[in-house]
């Protein structure tokens, strides 16, 4: 599928700022399974300084520099991208889970050493017993690693309630295991904290989710939002099967992979830093995510 994808954030103050330092993952990486014709980003103010870099984990990152005075800041980017469904090795998802540990099995395939960090607690996916029991009845002994990893997918999303009320950006794995509920994000670092408690690498990825439209209905421009999911590493082919637990389906030619990290700390769509005597601020997020043939037909 081909898309264009629009994101857009927008911070509103109550007083100027006077300088203003951020950093964005909002360019989508170039991969085997999607091909990005375009990506650009575009800021108001125009930036004194603006660059763009490659970091530790392959991820397009934009660095910018504000100094103008502004009482108002949008970071808008746009994208085209095309992406076809993976194809997984199926002997290597039948390899058991126990021997797809990077840590405790170096050896057992060539990318296991950069695989390793994604077996490690990262701060926001913390190895609380409560993940770890709860993983336990999906990671039964001898189970393929595919199977149980999807197993795990299932459970989560039966288990587990989506609630935009229930969790804030602070929200802990236990918070989540306690609550029994929260948004992609919470989800996604529940499933690193199962995995990577026994040891299993995962990562956390970042990216959006083109939804789909009831027939009959048109398609509402700006519905579409940032999304999180998880990526298991699979020795053997060295692929990583990515899962997304609140839509329970593995990830398709609809999620257009903008990042991936330890967990959301390293790929945030925006962060920064500013200079201001404000009081008060607000943030607006618009995503949109639609097929380019609409676009073409217009």
């Amino acid at each position: 599928m081909r898309y264009r994808v629009s994101h857009t954030t927008t911070y509103t103050y109550d007083d100027d700022v006077s300088s203003s330092f951020g950093i964005a993952h909002c360019r989508p990486r170039e991969l085997p399974w999607q091909h990005v014709a375009s990506r650009s980003v575009s800021i108001d103010p125009v930036p004194n300084d603006i660059s763009d870099d490659i970091d530790c984990y392959g991820n397009v990152v934009s660095y910018f520099h504000v100094t103008e005075p502004h009482l108002q800041l949008t970071i808008d980017a746009l994208s085209e991208v095309t992406v076809v469904p993976t194809e997984y090795d199926a002997d290597a998802l039948l390899t058991p889970w126990e021997n797809a540990r990077p840590i405790l099995n170096p050896r057992i395939a060539r990318g296991a050493w950069a695989a390793a960090e994604f077996a490690l607690e990262s701060p926001k996916a913390r190895h609380v017993e409560a993940a770890r029991r709860y993983a336990a009845a999906s990671l039964t002994a001898g189970r393929p690693v595919g199977e149980a990893v999807t197993d795990l997918m299932h459970r989560i999303k039966t288990d587990f309630h989506y609630d935009k009320t229930a969790t804030t950006v602070t929200s802990t794995v236990a918070d989540v295991m306690d609550k029994r509920a929260g948004v992609c994000q919470d989800f996604a670092h529940l499933a690193l904290a199962c995995l990577r408690s026994h040891g299993i690498a995962a990562r956390y990825v970042s990216g959006y989710l083109a939804t789909r439209t009831p027939a009959g209905k048109p398609r509402m421009v700006g519905a579409d939002a940032s999304h999180a999911w998880v990526a298991a590493w699979i020795p053997g082919s060295d692929q990583w099967l990515a899962f997304d637990p609140t839509n329970d389906q593995w990830a398709s030619d609809r999620h257009v992979t903008v990042a991936w990290g330890r967990d959301y700390g390293d790929v945030p769509p925006v962060k920064g830093v500013i200079f201001t005597e404000a009081k008060k601020s607000t943030l607006r997020v618009a995503v949109d995510v639609a097929p380019l043939e609409e676009y073409s037909q217009a």
